[in-house]
């Protein structure tokens, strides 16, 4: 990619269908990954063009911005629990990058979590994955009944113990996406709000941009897929060239009292059921999130619902007394190792950007900066080595709710 001022050519976006841009790169998707990429490679002096018809506005805009490299590090994923580690440690330079951009706190909070069991039975399950954890590095200890209690006071009498992890943090998702559309533009980003259908190839069959749904072309010298599950939609380009993603469903509910209620995230275990409870610095609480194999289903469920706050309520008994102010459901671009794909395709100046499931907020400034490494012939992460494009051998099954 070459090293150039930037050319404004965000006033190009707003014509309707039809529209033509020209761009250094055009990034299908317009979520966290695609927003931090674009922003990366705008700040290096490239044009970019995002082509999304509600920037933003997906899994990110719903999901509890938990940056938890230590508590999504699961048995027989010892690759995938390196770069979660890895994409934690670029989070403080990127959160004070962004900020000082914007001028606007995205809610960055280096607090740490407190994990909590309800029984005996999650008791011996979260002991079993304290001491994995431990086997590979990360930061956790164990915590009786009274020492969680101690930390977080408002949690149910019951519980059975749990353990520390200062290692993970989180972030506003919310104002964390809308730092990054107010960033892009800044860098002067194109947003073409259209649907990509289509990698558009030239003549030695190499990617030249991208066609919407509304027939505007987007002419760029690389292309960057990062439509979360729905990647694999994209025409153009053999089908089987994609990755295999698919949808996750999760419900997540958002409650508002006039205090706070716990001092910092929780995250627990509940008859074998996973629970979070995030708070918010506007009083608001974060409750989640439910794993379900549905396909493209957006419905919200009375069912999951109740069982999320039935789950909260057993830890922290206090949310009874809050308001539910929203309930939501996300799409989570899902693979069969969890792992996300990132790296050019066999279509030459054609890369994807997909796959990362529920760490997509975690993962956003370590892929950016892979996909600016890419374009520069640079070199990438070594924790992204195990993670490149071509679709890989089916691993263990996804994760379930657990």
């Amino acid at each position: 990619m070459p090293k150039r001022a930037n050319r404004n050519i965000a006033s190009m976006a707003s014509a309707g269908s039809g529209t033509a841009v020209t761009c250094d790169v055009a990034i299908a998707g317009g979520g966290v990954i695609g927003l931090a990429t674009a922003w990366s490679i705008a700040k290096g002096g490239g044009t970019v063009a995002v082509c999304d018809p509600d920037p933003g506005r997906g899994a990110a805009w719903v999901a509890a911005g938990m940056l938890a490299p230590a508590n999504e590090a699961f048995f027989g994923e010892e690759p995938l629990a390196r770069l979660l580690i890895a994409g934690a440690a670029r989070w403080p330079d990127f959160a004070a990058a962004l900020e000082d951009a914007t001028g606007s706190s995205i809610g960055f909070e280096p607090s740490g979590t407190v994990v909590v069991a309800c029984d005996p039975s999650d008791r011996a399950a979260l002991d079993r994955l304290l001491d994995f954890r431990q086997s590979i590095g990360l930061d956790a200890t164990r915590l009786s009944a009274s020492e969680c209690r101690r930390r977080i006071p408002s949690l149910a009498p019951g519980v059975s113990g749990g353990a520390e992890v200062p290692g993970d943090h989180q972030v506003d998702n919310r104002l964390l996406v809308s730092a990054l559309l107010e960033a892009c533009r800044g860098a002067g980003v194109a947003f073409v709000r259209e649907r990509a259908v289509a990698v558009e190839l030239d003549a030695r069959g190499a990617a030249r941009g991208l066609r919407t749904e509304a027939g505007s072309e987007i002419v760029a010298g690389a292309v960057v897929a990062a439509m979360g599950w729905q990647t694999g939609g994209l025409e153009g380009v053999p089908a089987s060239l994609w990755p295999d993603v698919r949808p996750v469903k999760g419900h997540i509910l958002r409650l508002r009292g006039s205090e706070p209620i716990i001092p910092r995230t929780i995250r627990g275990l509940v008859h074998g059921r996973a629970c979070y409870l995030v708070p918010r610095r506007d009083r608001s609480l974060v409750v989640g999130a439910t794993v379900e194999e549905m396909g493209d289903d957006r419905r919200v469920q009375a069912g999951q619902v109740h069982t999320l706050l039935d789950d909260a309520r057993s830890l922290v008994p206090g949310v009874d007394e809050l308001e539910l102010s929203e309930c939501s459901v996300g799409l989570r671009p899902g693979t069969p190792d969890n792992g996300p794909y990132i790296g050019w395709t066999e279509v030459s100046r054609l890369a994807v950007a997909a796959g990362h499931y529920r760490n997509g907020i975690l993962l956003a400034p370590i892929t950016a900066e892979a996909i600016v490494a890419l374009l520069e012939d640079g070199a990438l992460p070594g924790a992204l080595t195990p993670f490149g494009a071509a679709p890989r051998a089916h691993g263990r099954p996804a994760r379930g709710a657990r």
